[in-house]
């Protein structure tokens, strides 16, 4: 089985109207105001992971600070999952610092979420404050054994829309204040696997924490998952193609031109994401 642990799916009414929100929502301006910004829908997905060969997608939307904005965008998620069970599993998402985030959780829980993500402070980096407005998400979805993605990025390198402020010691921070949450890294967790290689702590602190795959052909050298699987293990490492960023194909392709063995394939592409959504 083939999952795809990182996409994105918009309702129509954003999708059509995206104008509409870039005053109250900065964040979402800075990633969609260009028109080359690709937003699609529940049926284009699906129609995606047929010709691509995907059986199943994890679907999210977007960290919006508008409560009404977000319970929109979550039960379009829901909504979609109940559509395709067989082809979908819903996180849902919204600001960490809105106050009734930890509202929504439940609530989206009830309706059958799957887990909760990807979260992103994308005009600041994952700080203290950040940090403090993370526990109580975190302690719910720890209750309910669910996956927590972060969106992280690397520190160094070119800039691009989307790229956060975020440091590694930051990113270190987060999982070390949540040992115990399944937390899910998004973008290679900025790099900060490579620390695993380190003698004492890393190993440890990592035991839980996930990376995956998604916009790799855009930021690393197809070389990256050798490296990984050899500093992380396979087991650690989720395919996600951040579409409709990018198609699966992208990947397949990276995955053929540097000879992945098929059984280190199926981990990284779907046993791992079938252990952690419980398929």
């Amino acid at each position: 089985m083939v999952i795809d642990f990182h996409t994105h799916i918009f309702p129509d009414e954003i999708r059509n109207n995206r104008e509409k929100y870039f005053f109250s929502e900065q964040s979402f301006e800075l990633l969609y105001r260009s028109s080359n910004s690709k937003m699609t829908g529940v049926d284009e997905i699906i129609e995606s992971m047929d010709k691509t060969g995907v059986d199943m997608s994890v679907v999210f939307g977007f960290p919006w600070n508008s409560t009404e904005t977000y319970e929109k965008h979550n039960d379009y998620i829901i909504d979609s999952v109940s559509k395709y069970p067989d082809r979908l599993r819903g996180f849902c998402c919204f600001d960490m610092f809105n106050e009734n985030a930890s509202n929504e959780v439940e609530r989206c829980i009830e309706k059958g979420i799957s887990g909760v993500g990807e979260l992103a402070v994308y005009r600041s980096g994952i700080d203290d404050e950040a940090l403090k407005k993370l526990e109580p998400v975190m302690g719910i979805c720890f209750k309910n054994d669910l996956p927590i993605m972060i969106h992280t990025n690397e520190s160094l390198g070119h800039n691009y829309a989307g790229k956060t402020p975020v440091t590694l010691d930051q990113i270190y921070k987060l999982i070390k204040s949540f040992p115990e949450n399944k937390i899910v890294l998004a973008h290679w967790g900025g790099g900060i696997f490579f620390y695993n290689l380190l003698k004492r702590e890393m190993k440890n602190t990592l035991k839980n924490t996930y990376f995956d795959t998604a916009a790799s052909p855009f930021l690393y050298d197809s070389n990256v998952y050798r490296f990984a699987m050899d500093i992380v293990g396979r087991e650690k490492i989720l395919f996600g193609t951040d579409y409709p960023l990018l198609n699966p194909d992208r990947y397949f392709k990276e995955f053929e031109s540097i000879g992945l063995e098929e059984n280190d394939l199926e981990y990284i592409c779907g046993k791992n994401a079938a252990v952690l959504l419980k398929i």
